[in-house]
């Protein structure tokens, strides 16, 4: 590698500055994620993943050909005679999009940004600016966040209606490129209703997102998104149940779309997301999704069903398995279709379905038809351009998150 990672400037300011307060506290703290581990497909080629072109997500299990990492390191200031608080989080991250290639993975800076609370005209507020990852519930079989609102920009959060109201102001100064090369930015509102209560053990999400591409050909855009969330379900289970609509250059998730995307772009999306650990041994997650796409280029609808289950043989030792199906069917075209199916035996720090590190041991079998192919490009959907409809794909995998 020709950069390291170095967060010891960054923290050892937050001390200078921190240490010129006569009456301050500072605390520091880490945590962060990564997966990484070696794959093959078969003799001669290397190592393939199944995901559809046109959907949103594929099935992760088994499923990764990527090597990728996060590291958030944050300081927090607290002045013990006012009781305010100033807090910065910084978060590098390495992602190499081949986890098997020779060349260098590379590094980003993902999250820059501060963040001031319990200050004396707003006690119950927060207020923030710089570049963050701003985010709600995910479901983590797909790895998607289906509220994100990631970017550089500020806001503030305040209590409202026994949640928090978070009112934000996004910049993208580079979002896309016209012909010649030229930035197109553009600019992003949202308003996000979170955690009310509104039924036993049970509470709503609403984001609201206006969108606005400020350059010749730029367009508008809205969106909302309602979730429910209900917790403390049977099985030791919870629930998040989405209702999305954008249209125009507004995303799905709260964030952007493409800042060209007319009125008479338009997109929705109902998606479940369920969670248990049923027994102390049994765990896993499921998720439906269907979803629809208009636009003059033409109509798309996907639909997405799967799933995936661990069982704890020992406290270090389990059994994973995940199924999911996809389809994409483009207006007038035949429908794209893919199964893909996983077993992981697995080394686990813990019994739960959620406990990491782990360790695993895939074999993924995967089918799909030739529209799947035709789609995908001229090397078909696992980028080998060998015209088949089925693959399997068998490796080691480390994921970690502390």
């Amino acid at each position: 590698m020709k950069r390291s990672l170095r967060p010891a400037p960054l923290l050892g300011l937050l001390l200078a500055t921190a240490a010129g307060w006569a009456h301050a506290q500072i605390s520091l703290e880490s945590n962060g994620y990564f997966r990484a581990g070696p794959g093959a497909t078969s003799k001669n080629a290397n190592r393939a993943c199944y995901g559809l072109s046109g959907a949103d997500f594929k099935y992760r299990l088994g499923n990764e050909c990527d090597f990728y990492g996060e590291f958030l390191f944050s300081g927090t200031v607290a002045r013990k005679d006012s009781g305010d608080t100033y807090k910065i989080h910084f978060m590098p991250t390495i992602y190499k999009g081949n986890a098997s290639d020779s060349g260098d993975a590379k590094w980003e800076t993902a999250q820059m940004w501060a963040e001031a609370t319990g200050l004396d005209f707003a006690p119950q507020a927060s207020f923030w600016a710089g570049k963050r990852y701003h985010r709600g519930a995910d479901i983590h079989i797909v790895d998607t966040f289906f509220e994100k609102l990631d970017g550089t920009g500020a806001g503030a959060s305040l209590p409202a209606l026994g949640g928090k109201l978070d009112l934000a102001f996004y910049r993208a100064d580079s979002s896309s490129k016209d012909a010649n090369g030229n930035d197109n930015p553009g600019s992003r509102v949202n308003a996000w209703l979170r955690d009310v209560p509104v039924n036993e053990n049970g509470s709503i999400n609403l984001l609201l997102t206006a969108t606005k591409g400020e350059f010749t050909g730029g367009q508008s855009g809205a969106g909302f998104s309602l979730r429910h969330t209900q917790d403390k379900l049977p099985f030791g289970a919870s629930n998040n149940l989405w209702f999305q609509y954008a249209k125009g250059s507004a995303g799905l998730a709260g964030g952007f779309g493409s800042l060209t995307d007319g009125s008479d772009v338009k997109k929705w999306r109902i998606v479940d997301g369920y969670q248990f650990q049923a027994t102390e041994n049994l765990g896993g997650q499921l998720i439906a999704m269907i979803e629809k796409k208009q636009a003059d280029a033409g109509d798309a609808t996907v639909k997405s069903l799967g799933g995936r289950v661990g069982y704890a043989v020992t406290r270090n030792f389990k059994i994973l398995a995940e199924v999911g199906v996809d389809r994409v069917s483009p207006q007038g075209q035949p429908s794209a279709n893919l199964t893909k199916f996983t077993i992981a035996p697995t080394i686990s720090a813990g019994k739960g379905f959620w406990e990491r590190p782990e360790l695993r041991f895939y074999v993924t079998r995967a089918k799909w038809n030739q529209a799947a192919n035709a789609a995908a490009g001229a090397d078909g959907l696992t980028g080998l351009g060998d015209g088949k409809t089925s693959g399997t794909s068998y490796g080691i995998q480390a994921e970690v998150w502390w």
